[in-house]
C-alpha cells in the first residue's frame, strides 16, 4: 500500500473541538485536539490526507433516509446501524447559528430547527436531538468547504462504525462503543483489537484520551486515520460510487 509519502488523518469531533489520529509515513501515530477545525487544518501539511467523521455535503430538501449514504451504509451494519442518523436539509443546519447561554435556548433552538427540517423533506422529519448537537459541527466543516473548493480533494466523510466494518471484512462490530450513554469496554477492546490488527499498538490505544475528548472519541478518530490510508492508496470506496454533490460541487458520500 502506497500513500505517496503523505500524512495521514483522522478526525472526530469531541467536546474540546476535534480529535485528530496523524501519521507521517514510516512514523508512530500521534494525537492532537484542536479547538476548530479551521485551526485543524493550518496545523497540517497541504497534502495531508484527512477522514473526518462528520456529514460533508448538505442536501437542500431531506428524503426518507437521509442524504443518500446513510441508506446505502446502514445495511451493512446490523444492530450497528442507529448509529447512522440522517442529515436534514442545509436550511434547517443553517436555521439557528448563535451560541445558546442556556439549556431552555438550546431546546428553543433545537424546535425552531425541526420546524425548518419539516419544512424542507418529504416526508415531514423533524432534527434529532444527537443530530442537532453537532450542527455547529458539521457548519463548521461545510463552511470552509464551500470557500475553499480546494479542500474538497483532501477532506473526506467517513463513519466509524463502517469503518470498522470494512476494516472487518464487511462485518459489522458485535459489541456496541457504549451502552444506555455509558462507554461499553468490551465494545471497545473488540474495536482495538481490530485497530491492532492494522496496525496500531496497543499501548498507543489504552492511553487516556486528550483532554477534552472521550475514549470513544479517541478510537474513532483512529479507525478514520485507517481510512484516510485507504483514501490516500486508492483502496477506499464512496458509498454512493460516484459520489453525489450537492448545489456548491462538495462531493456527498460515506468513505470506508
Amino acid at each position: 500500500m502506497t500513500t505517496d509519502g503523505r500524512m495521514l488523518v483522522g478526525v472526530d469531533g469531541c467536546k474540546a473541538g476535534w480529535i485528530a489520529v496523524h501519521r507521517h509515513p514510516d512514523a508512530a501515530p500521534s494525537v492532537s485536539v484542536f479547538p476548530g477545525f479551521a485551526a485543524l487544518l493550518a496545523a497540517l501539511p497541504a497534502s495531508a490526507t484527512i477522514a473526518v467523521d462528520m456529514p460533508i455535503g448538505l442536501p437542500d430538501s431531506s428524503q426518507k433516509g437521509g442524504r443518500g449514504p446513510e441508506a446505502l451504509v446502514r445495511p451493512l451494519l446490523g444492530g450497528r446501524q442507529s448509529s447512522v442518523f440522517s442529515i436534514p436539509s442545509r436550511a434547517a443546519l443553517y436555521a439557528e447559528i448563535d451560541d445558546f447561554t442556556t439549556v431552555e435556548a438550546w431546546y428553543e433552538a433545537h424546535r425552531r430547527s425541526s420546524e425548518v427540517a419539516k419544512a424542507s423533506s418529504d416526508p415531514p422529519r423533524g432534527v434529532s436531538i444527537q443530530a442537532f448537537g453537532i450542527f455547529s459541527k458539521i457548519r463548521e466543516i461545510d463552511s470552509l468547504l464551500i470557500a475553499r473548493p480546494d479542500l474538497r480533494g483532501r477532506v473526506f466523510e467517513s463513519h466509524p462504525e463502517v469503518a470498522f466494518c470494512r476494516l472487518n471484512g464487511g462485518k459489522a462490530m458485535a459489541l456496541p462503543k457504549k451502552v444506555k450513554g455509558a462507554i461499553n469496554p468490551a465494545g471497545m477492546e473488540e474495536r482495538k483489537a481490530l485497530l491492532c490488527r492494522h496496525g496500531y499498538e496497543k499501548s498507543f490505544l489504552d492511553q487516556p484520551p486528550p483532554k477534552g475528548a472521550a475514549a470513544d472519541d479517541f478510537l474513532d478518530a483512529a479507525a478514520m486515520m485507517l481510512i484516510a490510508g485507504r483514501i490516500a492508496s486508492g483502496e477506499a470506496r464512496p458509498h454512493p460510487d460516484p459520489p453525489l454533490t450537492d448545489r456548491f460541487g462538495i462531493p456527498v458520500a460515506i468513505w470506508a
